[in-house]
């Protein structure tokens, strides 16, 4: 019988961690525009920390794998994260802001794929719990966006760092708060072989490529959401609950996600994840204006991160070994870094030059692709 989950220490850290990104997706390109860079230096800056997500989780994940010390990588990545982010306190530059989002990035990059096997291994037996513990970061991510989109309506985005370093502190408190737990050693096939042979199983690749294709199609979101919808004439207030209303949905979503992987493949729920994104993008790059439209589509969230992050972390699970797992997190992890970071990159320089409705349009591409990738590459399976 399966041991008690620890699950109000898991789930603090999600919700610490969780907040963050609830402090940078919608903010930081907007904090940079505060201080008055370009679209194409905003791009470019949003990018570094995804680009730094492509090497930082394997270097990571290899040495929790071979140390088997993960927790002591996360207490390292939480501590480390806060120290190099409160440099951005000194200057402004942008020399400077980009060193300083090289290093926090590094670090905190760390942190999300090691804890993710911590908790994998907490749960041993009850895989289907994961969403209920994951959860809690959606909810991080919506008090996060909410409180912050009242307080830069009554004071400036000047105290935008002194916010995210007081997050950061959090993340550090809850990760001395969680015990260590290992996966267990499987017998089964999958332990049999190393990294580079599991990766080479049927569909692998095509997966990873369509995590790479959905991220990227993110770019404009993340990057330009916010900057679009205030052009638009929405007040900083109302772009908080509307990014947090996606949230909501991605909570929604999670807690119904162990019912419908009993009921449908993890093939099945990502396709139409993807299929769902393509239809977001085109919503909110042609339509946004609409405020039910933009209600729809940002509800569409519980499909475009929701599903497709809880079905692709259990395919990642069911894909790799014990001893493989960070490894095949990591990666995991960097894909989506490389894939967030080209979406940053195109659309920093085709916001200006051609428009949020070409560059959201081609997002769209980028999601059907992963759609017709994970169709016509990968065979029918049950979660």
């Amino acid at each position: 019988m399966p041991g008690p989950i620890p699950y109000w220490r898991l789930s603090s850290f999600y919700l610490f961690y969780f907040a963050l990104l609830g402090s940078t997706a919608p903010f930081l390109a907007l904090y940079f525009d505060h201080l008055g860079f370009s679209s194409a230096r905003i791009g470019e800056l949003v990018a570094i920390p995804m680009l730094m997500r492509c090497i930082a989780p394997n270097i990571w994940g290899w040495l929790g794998d071979y140390t088997g010390r993960r927790l002591a990588i996360v207490r390292l990545g939480a501590v480390c994260t806060l120290l190099t982010f409160s440099l951005i306190l000194f200057d402004k530059s942008y020399a400077w802001l980009a060193m300083v989002m090289a290093l926090q990035a590094f670090f905190w990059h760390a942190v999300l794929p090691q804890f993710e096997v911590i908790t994998l291994a907490h749960l041993r037996g009850q895989t289907s719990r994961y969403s209920q513990v994951r959860l809690w970061g959606s909810i991080g991510f919506i008090l996060a966006v909410v409180a912050l989109g009242r307080l830069f309506e009554w004071f400036s985005l000047d105290v935008y760092p002194q916010a995210l370093l007081l997050i950061m502190t959090g993340i550090v408190a809850s990760s001395w708060w969680v015990p260590t737990a290992q996966p267990v050693s499987s017998t089964q096939r999958l332990s049999s072989g190393g990294f580079l042979t599991q990766l080479g199983q049927p569909g692998v690749l095509a997966f990873y490529g369509c995590v790479a294709l959905m991220q990227l199609s993110h770019g404009p979101y993340y990057t330009f959401l916010t900057l679009h919808l205030e052009h638009l004439g929405y007040s900083r207030g109302v772009i908080g609950l509307l990014w947090a209303l996606g949230v909501v949905a991605e909570v929604s979503m999670f807690l119904s996600m162990s019912r419908i992987l009993q009921r449908f493949s993890v093939r099945q729920v990502l396709l139409v994840s993807f299929l769902l994104a393509a239809l977001r993008w085109l919503l909110l790059g042609s339509f946004a204006e609409y405020l039910s439209i933009l209600i729809f589509a940002q509800v569409l969230h519980a499909a475009t991160f929701g599903s497709f992050h809880a079905a692709a972390i259990h395919f990642v699970q069911r894909s790799f070994g014990s001893r493989q797992q960070g490894q095949g997190q990591a990666l995991y992890a960097a894909l989506s870094g490389m894939g967030g970071a080209i979406g940053a990159l195109y659309s920093g320089y085709s916001w200006n030059a051609l428009g949020p409705n070409w560059t959201f349009s081609i997002a769209s591409l980028a999601a059907l692709a992963a759609a017709v990738m994970i169709a016509t590459r990968t065979k029918e399976d049950r979660a």
